[in-house]
């Protein structure tokens, strides 16, 4: 039976049986109020599909990033690309994996701190999720009422705003441990002062210790342990002015710095650690281990300074945000492998191929945005909102291999002077090195329309203009580059309409439909390392300078049904039509990665999310996606077939078919405990279903990789097969907590069996270096202790 057909057949049964046992007959629902179409709204009216996670929710989940999220929200996926480097589909919307070394590509999914937009393509900032009051997830394309817009869909964190009522505050502290890893924890805090009736004060500060639970294996026997550990600090301040009823003031700064000593990858083959060397010791690499000659690092520090005025007029309401963020992020890995693959090939000797190399990339980035928005703010039949919005983006990313003593090794084999001769004015011993700065500017007037045709039927008419312009420069030197020196600039512009209509065919239950299209800027795509390629990967990767705009056009239909105070139950099914889908290749052994337009694509799924509270204390939720995801186009390979997995009827990366996650609370008396004190018992379960990590890992035989390099006795031949299909898993949080008076205390345990996932696939030079897996925190056992005041 298909997944779809099994949807289909147990769902009417799991909600008639609710109902014939009498569970929906205790408790109340609580109502959670969102503000995906800029106003105040119970979920269960707003006309489209969409998800919120109220901060207890999230607590009881044992959440503690947007991955952890992601697997209890119903068509959210995220793919783990290294800390800090996340990267987001809704509905199944995915173009691959992009690297890092891919500032061009734009984000599918836009990224709001509350009013302000923080999406950066692979880099969007991993804010920690204290004091938040709800993350809400956006399905579909959202241009009409959000400023940047987006093609797949928007997710937004929610803080909690300075209050006026009195002062009141909260303090954590969480200590665990990981099996077979370190020990970690945190210290949060958060206070509101109310100084004045006027004038109100919100702060969060807070600091986490991550524990390492990856190994290193080095030269000559050495082992590090725990080598993946970090920390996270930082925190917000917020002032709210209201010098009158219908004037509010809000200025507000958000800092960040994350560090960690190293990545979440486990190895399976490196060119300096694997079965086949004879001359140099064998090595089986283990989960949880890799192999390093440097020590590797990624920070990121994050600024956004923003103002939010809200002016309330008579018949409509005025809002001003303006927003600055400034970012500083550096990807440090050990490249020793990937420069020794080249070293290999290039038969240079094999002290030269151990030379310890380190890849830097680096990313500085400026942005300033300003959204005007006006909006009605009457009871009246008809309602509207209208805005304009405007971003200059400015980005610095540039690349550096320094790898001491390799110019020397240069002129001695490829003759004197060669190392000056390829620098193209960067520096020395760095076989490879980059700068590209972008600029960046977005203009759209956006807005929409409502009416109420009558008391149960309602409209929505939304339309976004855009104009987006993009300048780019390419300069490169070294051995490896081609001494580039480009420059590119692309441009465009259009209109994205949307069209809603919501029936209330009871006062409980409202069914609605819309259309709705979406939009994400073209690029141009880096030059091959063509010095590094193989013959095959020049003539297919090659002659690609840049790819155009994707445009997506959704198809929805859902229903919201509040049936009683303890059941609720929202599901949605929908149909996207994706023209010009930028899809990501990773270009073999160039070392590079190429974007390719695939003319046609489509994502097609249902969502279902259900809450109850069949027993009084006991809260159930469930959230279910099934999503096929495919090309409908074929782009051929210049050396026969389709070229890298892009092949009508192939599924697009990183996207689940189906993704379920269940969490059952039951709250109870704990007085003999403490008196008057509460306690409940929490279990978290999501299941997450095969993926792939790009598209030509569903190819037949691609997981089959001949490295090719004799090296330590190994001949080349071998080769070292995989399963590229990244196996479903599942993933079960239990906890415990009491609750008394101003104090609670929580008992949890995470990835309570363990389970040691392939979260994606990761490749070094097309897997001729390196080949691997990002994994996931093995067991955590903690206890988290929170006093409120």
């Amino acid at each position: 039976m298909k997944k779809t057909n099994l949807v289909k057949a147990i769902l009417p049964a799991v909600v008639a049986s609710l109902y014939s046992g009498g569970l929906l007959a205790q408790g109340t629902l609580e109502e959670v109020i969102v503000t995906a179409t800029k106003r105040d709204a119970s979920i269960k009216d707003v006309p489209f599909s969409i998800n919120a996670q109220t901060q207890d929710d999230i607590r009881r989940a044992g959440a503690s990033s947007i991955e952890d999220i992601a697997r209890n929200v119903a068509g959210l996926t995220i793919q783990n690309l290294g800390p800090g480097q996340s990267q987001v589909a809704i509905r199944g919307v995915s173009a691959g994996q992009i690297i890092r070394d891919q500032p061009g590509v734009k984000e599918q999914v836009g990224i709001y701190l509350d009013e302000s937009v923080i999406s950066l393509s692979l880099f969007t900032p991993d804010f920690d999720l204290f004091d938040l009051n709800r993350v809400e997830t956006l399905r579909g394309p959202q241009g009409t009422l959000f400023g940047s817009g987006s093609v797949g869909g928007t997710l937004r964190y929610i803080t909690n705003q300075p209050t006026f009522d009195e002062t009141e505050g909260l303090i954590e502290g969480d200590l665990h441990t990981l099996t077979d890893g370190e020990e970690g924890g945190h210290f949060k805090g958060m206070i509101n002062i109310p100084i004045s009736d006027t004038i109100a004060v919100r702060a969060v500060a807070y600091t986490t210790e991550y524990a390492g639970y990856i190994d290193a294996l080095g030269e000559n026997g050495a082992k590090d342990t725990d080598v993946n550990g970090g920390t996270r600090t930082g925190g917000r301040i917020a002032v709210k002015f209201q010098p009158s009823d219908s004037l509010t003031i809000t200025p507000r700064i958000v800092y960040q710095e994350l560090e960690t000593d190293g990545f979440n990858r486990q190895e399976v083959y490196n060119l300096y650690a694997n079965e086949y060397t004879t001359t140099r010791p064998a090595i089986q690499l283990q989960e949880r281990e890799q192999y390093l000659l440097l020590d590797e690092e990624f920070s990121d520090e994050s600024l956004l300074a923003d103002l939010v005025v809200e002016l309330n007029f008579d018949g409509f309401d005025l809002t001003s945000i303006t927003s600055y963020t400034e970012r500083d992020i550096l990807v440090s890995r050990d490249a020793s492998a990937l420069t020794g693959s080249v070293s290999v090939d290039l038969a240079f000797p094999d002290s030269a191929v151990l030379l310890p190399s380190n890849l830097r990339d680096n990313t500085e980035l400026e942005q300033v945005t300003q959204e005007i928005r006006l909006s009605s703010n009457g009871d009246g039949d008809l309602q509207w909102l209208v805005g304009a919005f405007y971003s200059d983006s400015e980005r610095e990313y540039e690349q550096r291999l320094p790898t001491p003593g390799y110019d020397a090794v240069v002129d001695a084999e490829l003759g004197d002077g060669t190392s000056d001769a390829v620098a193209n004015g960067f520096g020395t011993d760095s076989p490879y090195n980059a700068d590209l700065p972008y600029d960046n500017e977005q203009i759209a007037v956006f807005g929409e329309v409502t009416y109420d045709f009558s008391d149960r039927l309602h409209g929505t008419f939304g339309l976004r203009y855009y104009d987006f312009e993009e300048e780019r420069e390419f300069n490169s030197g070294g051995l490896f580059s081609n001494g580039d020196n480009d420059y590119d600039k692309t441009t465009a512009d259009g209109v994205n309409p949307r069209v809603l209509l919501a029936y209330d065919m009871t006062d409980q239950t409202t069914v609605n439909g819309q259309i709705s299209q979406g939009f994400r800027m073209g690029g141009a795509n880096d030059p091959l390392n063509v010095g590094l390629c193989s013959a095959d990967d020049v003539i297919n990767f090659g002659g690609n300078p840049d790819y155009d705009e994707e445009t997506l056009t959704n198809y929805e239909v859902g229903i919201k049904s509040q049936i009683s105070d303890t059941f609720s139950f929202n599901a949605a099914v929908f149909y996207a039509d994706i023209e010009d889908l930028q899809a990501t290749l990773d270009a073999g052994s160039c070392s590079s990665r190429v974007v390719f337009n695939v003319p046609d694509a489509h994502t097609q799924g249902i969502e279902v999310e259900l809450n109850a509270q069949p027993l009084d204390g006991l809260d159930i939720s469930a959230a279910l996606s099934v999503i096929e995801s495919e090309f409908d186009s074929t782009i051929p390979s210049a050396t026969g077939g389709a070229l890298g997995g892009l092949e009508d009827g192939n599924k697009l990366a990183s996207v689940p078919e189906m993704q379920f996650a269940t969490t059952a609370t039951y709250n109870f008396d704990a007085s003999a405990i403490a008196p008057g004190a509460e306690g409940y018992i929490s279990t978290t379960f999501q299941y997450i279903d095969e993926r792939i990590t790009q598209p030509g890992d569903q190819v037949q035989g691609a997981g089959d990789f001949a490295h090719g390099l004799p090296f330590g006795g190994a001949t080349g031949d071998e080769v070292t097969s995989l399963d590229l299909e990244l196996e479903s898993y599942h993933l079960i949080n239990v906890s415990t907590g009491i609750r008394s008076g101003t104090w609670e205390t929580v008992l949890y345990i995470n990835n309570i069996t363990d389970e040691n996932v392939d979260l994606s696939f990761d490749r070094e030079r097309g897997g001729r270096a390196r080949l691997g897996y990002r994994t996931n925190q093995p067991r955590t056992m903690g206890v988290t202790i929170r006093k409120s005041f």
